[in-house]
């Protein structure tokens, strides 16, 4: 058990199975975020989570989708800059539907 490579595999199979590396990689795409959207996107806008390269992006209001047209191919050259290992290829917007219920 003297090997370094077991106990490199060991704290990846921990890091994997406690979900710290989705939580580290998840700050740093929002961090990333908010670094580069313009700031008429900032505050209504949040990511989510990348399924299959897609990015999927919550925002407040049917606006901001609009919007994300004109944005979206400089904000995904950014993206890919600042956080390659998520494999960001495409941005989606959806919209973050307030439940109405207080």
């Amino acid at each position: 058990m003297n090997d370094p490579r077991s106990l490199g595999s060991l704290l990846n199979r921990l890091m994997a199975r406690t979900g710290y590396d989705r939580q580290q990689g998840s700050d740093a795409l929002r961090n990333a975020w908010n670094d580069v959207v313009p700031l008429s996107f900032r505050g209504g806008s949040q990511p989510g989570t990348v399924r299959r390269g897609v990015l999927e992006v919550f925002v407040s209001h049917s606006a901001l989708v609009q919007e994300m047209g004109f944005h979206k191919r400089d904000l995904l050259k950014k993206l890919q800059a600042r956080v390659p290992g998520e494999g960001i290829t495409d941005i989606r917007c959806r919209l973050l539907i307030d439940s109405g219920q207080d």
